[in-house]
């Protein structure tokens, strides 16, 4: 299966992007329309290149694993090199961050990308240089437990429409098991990171991230992975390697009679 999996990916690398068919998506223009979509936005790499991400908290970013790394390197993007743009539309954003730390698998890359566990680790979680509001954008919630039907959501950028986001109302699971995920989403260059979304009541929870595009009977397919264990780990290392605050040193001078956090001293004895 894994075999097989890498070069149907492979194969893909080569197809050129198909006509996408419209009835079932949606560009979304304008302030109502991004309603209940504000946490979705675009990476940008300075202008080289960009991928989707979405704000899973006020200060994090959940994207893959292969939009956080410098192709050159190896190395994740240093900090500032990368901007998060929330409910971009338009060439506007309802917030632009800076990204100030990466979080990726110690293992990822030591496997091909395009291969079933290259797409297992392909997730990546970006802290930001500040907290987007709530009341600008809500962050979306992890979904939890066996999902019930088959219906996905999924909204992004991409090649043709990088300016703002196109939402595909509904599409299907395909096939679940061994942490791999394939869906017929229609996805393209730039989807990369985007969220896969499933219904949990009336809300819209990430089930995975997009990580590949394929081919399977002519028509294009995405996979992603199984999310729970991966961004706990990847949590667990943000907080991990998080810059620690510099300890700010202040010195008292006799006589004073204040301290540095303004207290005032009282010299004792009555002296």
């Amino acid at each position: 299966m894994m075999r097989a999996f890498a070069c149907l990916l492979l194969c893909v690398s080569l197809v050129a992007t198909a006509a996408q068919a419209q009835s079932n998506k949606r560009t979304l223009t304008d302030r109502d329309d991004l309603y209940g979509w504000e946490a979705i936005g675009r990476l940008d790499v300075g202008k080289r290149s960009f991928c989707t991400g979405t704000l899973i908290a006020q200060d994090m970013v959940l994207t893959a694993a292969h939009c956080a790394l410098d192709k050159r390197t190896r190395q994740a993007y240093e900090p500032g090199e990368v901007t998060f743009r929330a409910g971009l539309s338009n060439g506007v954003a309802l917030a632009e961050r800076k990204v100030v730390q990466i979080a990726t698998l110690p293992s990822y890359g030591a496997n091909d990308p395009l291969s079933s566990q290259g797409v297992r680790e392909d997730v990546a979680l970006m802290r930001l240089d500040e907290p987007i509001p709530y009341l600008i954008a809500d962050p979306f919630v992890l979904y939890k437990g066996p999902v019930i039907g088959s219906e996905l959501s999924i909204a992004s950028y991409g090649r043709g429409r990088s300016e703002a986001i196109t939402r595909e109302k509904s599409c299907r699971i395909l096939d679940r098991r061994d942490g791999l995920i394939t869906f017929d989403c229609d996805v393209t260059f730039g989807s990369s990171g985007s969220a896969v979304l499933t219904k949990n009541g009336s809300r819209w929870q990430i089930l995975s991230v997009v990580s590949a595009i394929g081919e399977r009977g002519g028509r294009k397919i995405g996979f992603g992975m199984e999310l729970s264990p991966v961004v706990s780990e990847l949590k667990a290392i943000i907080r991990r390697d998080a810059p620690r605050p510099e300890a700010k040193i202040r010195r008292l001078q006799v006589g004073s009679g204040k301290s540095g956090s303004g207290a005032k001293f009282i010299s004792s004895g009555g002296g």
